[in-house]
């Protein structure tokens, strides 16, 4: 997930597969469109459907591969069918075998022809006795050219001691280490058994035990069933520390005492999501303190969040990415989206839960910090994103497009129920809320059922405040529907209306109050500077502020596109340092296309990437390469 939002949120998701797209002579339309059907998958789950997943794998980190099995158990829905088809992505199949009744049969198979952006599918064709239910088990290996899995040396870790290995399979890329139907309308159970060098741990997202052994051998359970997109795997160095009864980190030893500091409310937020909206139904919620190269800021891998050590900013100011990892196992990971075009109801009602979690743990004033600079950012993207992408759902069936929605389906989604809770009180729609987790609790949903569901419970009461049209409007239209409610924040008020006062020589450093803002408000100030702000009152600030040289990443992140932007040269050696700090997408991939559209600099943007790209996940490195693109048209 990358994400266009607030300051150290969840980087955007549903725009990953986008990043690998064909070109458009390859382009493919689909005159038939069907909003509820997942045009990036090739399975045929119409015709077969994935209930349980088993896994059996060695970690080879010297060929950077994972090899060995994946038995998937099926069930045949059209007594016709005779050909499974699952997703693949630079996979080597060695066969294929079906089993059932305590028998086996080999299985011919064949790879399709490979797409850009989807793989190639795996086509099997099933022996004549293959009865309504069977299990496949097919033999493979992935590729060091794994869109999910990154490998990386001792020297790009924290440890600098061990290498590390972690998976990313949010989109479409769980196909690149598992062969399977990789959509989230299907949903299923897994075990595994994973096999490492025996000075190192493996943990999933599966019922870790913190008292595990190091063994090079362990084993893995996940009962509820879930979307393939939230497969994890990751080896390493890795240790434990409780946070609470039901919390934990694992992360390096060098990493492990400063995240305990940092997300140290992260039982709080669990027992305060709990109190609003139900039981946390996954067991232990864990968090995973990955190395700088994690293209996001979090993901939310049921039981096992992974996390970027960006977050590491030694003042918990950007543990929001906590409190909105965690309120994806109630909307996400509990009620997922049927198809990536529904993806606003993952990220948009999550974006809204993690609002109200830090609203009670650090109080409104934060939030509506926050808030406002989510909005702001959303409107930078509706400058930017093309219009017919700007609906929360909007048509998604041509996998060539680079058409992309930056944040929109996580900010236009909060705002959307944050305008639902305000016509009808909080009370009633978090009693709303409530039912929606339950009614569709380990199930799959599209806008259109959301609708339905959000009419029958609130919209069809007499009276009530919000019709169905108003709804549709958030849902299928672009922009922002009339009324919207602008975010304010009388702090952030505050620090655009002195850096206009600064630049304008009416106040200096000095008297500027920096050491009781927040960093959402350095961020205002640095995003408010006047556009000819003459270089040296930006050296002026950048001396007295020492910013080139901050702790914080998102700070630094406003800073050198501001940068970037108005080619402040001086900067330029600590702004390539940025870039070769952090491997998040959210904060360098921004970097990049301001410096690339400053109309002087795109070579030594080019030349910058090409010297950082190596340490770069894969995901992280197809966005910057979109940008870049993009910034040349």
């Amino acid at each position: 997930m990358f994400r266009n939002k607030a300051p150290a949120l969840l980087a955007l998701i549903t725009t990953a597969f986008f990043l690998t797209a064909c070109s458009k002579a390859e382009k493919e339309v689909v005159d038939n469109y069907d909003p509820a059907r997942d045009y990036f998958t090739f399975a045929n789950t119409d015709q077969f459907v994935t209930e349980h997943l088993a896994l059996d794998l060695d970690v080879d980190f010297d060929a950077q591969e994972l090899r060995g099995f994946a038995m998937l158990t099926l069930r045949r829905l059209d007594a016709a069918a005779s050909r499974v088809t699952l997703d693949t992505r630079d996979l080597t199949i060695a066969s294929v075998t079906v089993l059932q009744s305590g028998s086996s049969s080999p299985a011919e198979f064949s790879l399709g022809e490979r797409h850009a952006t989807l793989g190639a599918p795996l086509h099997v064709e099933l022996p004549a006795d293959t009865g309504a239910s069977f299990d496949l088990m097919i033999e493979y290996n992935t590729s060091p050219a794994s869109t999910a899995l990154q490998w990386l040396p001792p020297e790009l870790t924290a440890g600098g001691r061990h290498p590390l290995m972690f998976s990313q399979s949010q989109a479409v890329h769980a196909r690149s280490w598992v062969p399977l139907q990789d959509t989230p309308a299907i949903r299923i159970t897994y075990a595994a058994t994973v096999r490492t060098p025996e000075s190192l741990l493996a943990v999933m997202s599966a019922n870790n035990d913190p008292l595990t052994p190091r063994t090079g051998e362990y084993h893995f359970d996940m009962p509820q069933p879930i979307p393939s997109y939230l497969l994890a795997i990751a080896v390493g160095n890795l240790y434990f520390a409780p946070l609470g009864e039901d919390t934990g980190v694992y992360t390096e030893p060098e990493l492990l005492d400063a995240s305990v500091y940092e997300f140290a409310d992260t039982q709080a937020m669990l027992e305060q999501a709990e109190a609003m909206y139900g039981p946390y139904d996954w067991g232990r919620y864990d968090l995973l303190i990955l190395p700088p190269s994690f293209p996001y800021g979090g993901m939310e891998n049921p039981r096992l969040s992974f996390i970027t050590p960006s977050l590491l900013a030694g003042d918990r100011s950007l543990v929001s990415v906590i409190a909105h990892e965690l309120a994806h196992s109630w909307s996400g990971n509990l009620v997922t989206n049927a198809t990536w075009r529904d993806g606003w109801l993952n990220e948009g009602m999550t974006s809204y839960f993690e609002s109200r979690l830090m609203e009670v743990i650090y109080g409104v004033d934060r939030v509506d910090e926050e808030r406002v600079l989510m909005y702001r950012e959303l409107l930078q993207d509706l400058e930017t994103v093309p219009e017919h992408m700007q609906a929360l759902a909007p048509r998604l069936d041509d996998t060539s497009s680079e058409d992309f929605q930056g944040g929109i389906h996580y900010s236009k989604g909060q705002l959307f129920l944050e305008y639902l809770e305000q016509a009808f009180g909080r009370d009633a729609f978090d009693t709303f809320l409530t039912s929606y987790f339950q009614e569709f609790a380990f199930g799959t949903i599209t806008t259109e059922a959301f609708l339905d569901f959000l009419d029958a419970e609130l919209l069809s009461q007499e009276g009530a405040p919000v019709s169905r049209e108003q709804a549709e409007q958030w849902t299928y239209q672009p922009g922002l529907p009339e009324g919207t409610t602008i975010p304010s924040s009388a702090n952030l008020d505050n620090a655009a209306a002195l850096a206009a006062a600064w630049a304008d020589g009416e106040v200096v450093l000095a008297d500027i109050p920096l050491d009781d803002w927040s960093p959402h408000a350095t961020i205002h100030f640095i995003n408010s500077l006047p556009a000819d702000l003459a270089h040296d009152k930006l050296r002026e600030l950048d001396e007295g502020w020492e910013i080139s040289s901050t702790r914080n990443a998102e700070i630094g992140r406003a800073w050198f596109i501001q940068v970037a932007n108005r080619r402040f040269t001086d900067a330029y050696e600590q702004l390539e340092a940025h870039l070769n700090r952090f491997g998040r997408g959210r904060l360098i991939a921004p970097v990049y296309s301001a410096l690339a559209a400053n109309g002087e600099d795109r070579e030594l943007a080019l030349t910058m990437f090409e010297r950082a790209r190596s340490a770069y996940h894969p995901i992280t490195a197809s966005w910057i390469e979109a940008g870049l693109r993009r910034a040349a048209d």
